[in-house]
């Protein structure tokens, strides 16, 4: 295989180390993330729905021991800019039916993306949308935003987690063009 088909398929280099020998532990760490931010969002719940605290005293688990981490939008922005690189970096890997479902959180996290962009943006402008108080996302004018947030979440975590699961037991057919370890 030439330097060149090497490197447009994402086999050399940092990415392409990513995709193959790298690509079951990348995997996993970006899992553990996705699970430590479900746990902030389950507990966030909590506060709000069994512990009846006020939303903006409901932070997460983050939230009790740096109320101003959690209010900042940077800390949501950068974990949808985590969520967006790590399901582009670790795409070339998956192929055959988990493709599917991985672009599909992909494509969702892409607009989710868009949604806190648009958040940080009027936080830092201090211009909120339509009048608003508070930096309000376009989805956010209809549903409040910590239900939005366990939608949103909810929307890439199921597609993806299905997508890792067809990927960790591929069908044999879909075995030959798997270039990572992951399902052996």
């Amino acid at each position: 295989m030439t330097a060149s088909v090497q490197a447009a398929r994402g086999t050399t280099g940092f990415l392409g180390w990513l995709n193959t020998r790298g690509h079951k532990a990348a995997m996993v760490i970006f899992g553990l993330i996705v699970v430590g931010h479900w746990a902030e969002h389950v507990a966030q719940a909590w506060q709000v729905w069994v512990l009846q605290w006020p939303r903006p005293k409901s932070g997460g688990l983050l939230g009790l021991a740096y109320p101003w981490l959690v209010s900042s939008e940077w800390l949501h922005y950068g974990y949808a800019v985590v969520m967006l690189a790590g399901l582009l970096l670790l795409r070339p890997a998956i192929g055959g039916r988990a493709r599917k479902w991985w672009s599909a959180a992909l494509w969702i996290q892409v607009w989710h993306h868009f949604e806190h962009l648009l958040l940080l943006v009027q936080a830092l402008t201090g211009s909120y949308l339509l009048g608003r108080a508070v930096p309000t996302s376009v989805v956010q004018l209809i549903f409040p935003r910590i239900e939005l947030h366990l939608f949103y979440n909810a929307l890439v975590t199921i597609p993806m987690v299905v997508a890792m699961v067809l990927h960790l037991r591929p069908r044999p057919e879909e075995r030959d063009f798997l270039r990572c370890s992951c399902a052996h």
